[in-house]
Parts: structure tokens; sequence; C-alpha cells
């Protein structure tokens, strides 16, 4: 993917919530949701990796690591994800409830 700014009308962010500022909190939490999901997946995959041996002191490029690594680069990024769910309604938000003291 390419480093570059995609507009969002924000029109379409109003029809989510019921304004842009609690669309971003939404999609920021969700951004933050997605992001640890992705890195519990990449270090099981570091993990599930052949290791070499520690007595080696001299750092060795691992191909599978870099190929691992290469792969979770070209994923759009976690915050473009969370606004994409947040758009085509995906996501599922509500308030906490206050209680109310009588």
């Amino acid at each position: 993917m390419s480093n570059r700014i995609i507009p969002i009308d924000l029109r379409r962010v109003e029809e989510v919530a019921s304004n842009v500022y609690e669309a971003i909190i939404v999609a920021s939490k969700k951004a933050r949701v997605i992001n640890d999901e992705n890195r519990l997946e990449y270090n099981t995959i570091l993990n599930s990796l052949a290791i070499g041996t520690d007595d080696d002191f001299e750092e060795k490029e691992n191909p599978d690591q870099l190929k691992a690594a290469l792969e979770f680069e070209k994923r759009p990024k976690p915050h473009l994800q969370a606004m994409d769910q947040l758009l085509n309604k995906n996501v599922e938000f509500r308030y906490k409830e206050t209680e109310t003291q009588e």
C-alpha cells in the first residue's frame, strides 16, 4: 500500500455516529484492538519460526522472519481498517450507562 492521504467524506461519518468526534474515538479504539490482534499474530508467527542456536553472537538474517515481516507491512494499517469498518457499519458501539442517584 502506498503512503497517500485518503480523504473521508464527513457526511458519511456523521451517518454512523452522532458527531465526528465520537466516530474518531470509536475508530481509534477499534484500531487499537486491530493493532493488538496483529501484534499477537505476528509474535505467534515469529515464535513458531525456527530460531538459530544461542551460541551465535552475530545477527543472521532469517528469510522466514523477513518474509513474515514483509507480509505484515503489506497489510492495511489498523487505523484505515478501523475507519473502513466504522463507515461500513461493521463496528458496534454504545454509550456507557451512568448510574443515576435518586
